[in-house]
């Protein structure tokens, strides 16, 4: 072997030999650097296919953690940590918004970025530049088509449509988020129309992850009041902002309501699949309705426009009908209340009777429970008032113990000063004060002359 021999040390039992090609961390890692360098030049772009696992975007930059989709579910799957920087990630977000698409856990995903190794950590990492929003795009529309598909074979397609809208509709069941501008506008509609409406507000979220449940649940809610109709309204917004009305939950609980579903939905593009399936959809919550007051008026002006013999016909079918019905109403009315009169006379008689017999046996009962309290007064207050005694001679004992004339006359002292103050401590004495020293049969005084110690 050329070079420099390698050093060895013997220990109790081993030779170890340190070879000469021994790496620091610091040289490791440049090695590593250079070697993904090399195989992933920063200029050439890199791709990278994967299913979201997480995704957090809390303090402006984006993390993700990507798994290979046929392996998404194995715990032991390898995982690529990918970042995406506050100044990219911004744009890039409003862009998805803008195509009404949003990132989530389970969404596949082509990134284009570089690979960084950071030696802190000794940890490999991606960092995204960009994503293929195209083919979000495609997975959205293919998503889109097959829900439309599988609701054509369920036949909740057209399972709304084919209920029937009154020709009056009065009594309205709305789904949407209160205080929202697409909500008033609906509202307003109504309350300025002049016609007796009748509102049932469902509230809904109708934007966000928590959006889908909410408005389905509001849906199924509405539909059970029984209206004449349920209407779904929401005000525009972008791609994003609606997803939440292309979505399984939502039309489903649409097709399957038992009430006619009207959707006054402000769409910026094309209708969603809540549109689909409902009885009728319209383009913005006003035009919802004024749809709604449209129709009130034409059945008015239908009703009014009829000849006058016919309303003359039909007026005089109506009297006479009223006629025999109120006769018949008076003779009914008339017996029921002769019956009613019968039975509460019967009532009254008979709660008559039942007090007249337990009056004297309620008295009875009385007098028994006041003789039986009375007799127990008078040992319960004795008994009271030999307790108080005992505890009151007790008392008396207690107090005894610590009357001071009784300690004097077991040869204690009482010292006191000029001013009767009680000294239980020489301290703050000095030459001159006066003691007064009290005993069982007199009192001393004395003047203190010098203060020592114990």
């Amino acid at each position: 072997m050329s070079g420099p021999s390698p050093r060895s040390w013997r220990g109790a039992a081993t030779l170890f030999t340190e070879p000469d090609d021994v790496f620091t961390i610091a040289q490791l890692y440049a090695r590593v650097d250079r070697a993904l360098l090399e195989e992933f030049p920063p200029r050439q772009p890199l791709w990278v296919r994967g299913e979201i696992q997480t995704i957090s975007d809390r303090t402006g930059h984006c993390y993700i953690d990507l798994v290979d989709p046929d392996s998404a579910g194995d715990r032991q799957a390898p995982v690529l940590k990918v970042r995406c920087w506050r100044q990219t990630w911004g744009p890039l977000k409003a862009k998805l918004h803008r195509a009404g698409l949003e990132l989530a856990p389970g969404t596949v995903v082509h990134l284009v970025g570089k690979i960084d190794f950071y030696r802190a950590r000794a940890e490999v990492s991606f960092v995204m530049a960009d994503l293929d929003v195209t083919a979000l795009l495609g997975r959205v529309a293919a998503e889109r088509a097959a829900l439309v598909e599988a609701l054509r074979r369920e036949g909740l397609l057209e399972a709304n449509q084919a209920l029937p809208v009154p020709p009056v509709v009065l009594n309205v069941g709305l789904v949407a988020s209160p205080d929202t501008e697409g909500c008033r506008d609906f509202l307003k509609q109504l309350s300025t129309s002049g016609y007796a409406f009748t509102v049932a507000l469902a509230r809904a979220s109708v934007q966000g992850p928590e959006a889908p449940g909410s408005i389905a649940r509001a849906v199924r809610r509405a539909g059970a009041l029984a209206p004449d109709l349920v209407v779904v309204v929401r005000g525009g917004g972008s791609k994003a902002d609606l997803v939440a009305f292309d979505s399984p939950p939502v039309a489903r609980a649409i097709a399957r309501c038992p009430v006619p579903v009207w959707t006054g939905i402000g769409h910026t593009g094309d209708e969603s699949v809540a549109d689909l399936v409902a009885n009728r959809s319209l383009v913005t919550p006003t035009e919802c309705g004024h749809e709604l007051v449209a129709r009130i008026e034409t059945f008015w002006q239908r009703a009014v426009a009829e000849p006058a013999e016919a309303i003359g016909r039909h007026a005089k079918r109506v009297l006479d009908v009223a006629d025999r019905d109120l006769g018949t109403a008076r003779g009914r009315l008339s017996g029921t209340a002769r019956q009613q009169v019968r039975w509460h006379r019967q009532r009254l008689e008979h709660q008559t009777r039942s007090v007249v017999r337990s009056a004297p046996l309620r008295v009875e009962e009385a007098a028994t429970s006041l003789a039986g309290r009375s007799a127990r007064l008078g040992p319960a207050a004795r008994r009271r008032l030999a307790e108080a005694e005992s505890k009151l001679s007790g008392w008396r004992r207690l107090l005894g113990a610590f009357d001071v004339e009784r300690q004097l006359e077991r040869g204690y002292t009482l010292t006191t000063d000029e001013d009767g103050r009680v000294l239980r401590t020489s301290a703050g004495l000095v030459a001159g004060d006066v003691l007064i020293t009290r005993f069982a049969d007199a009192t001393a005084r004395s003047v203190v002359t010098e203060r020592g110690g114990v």
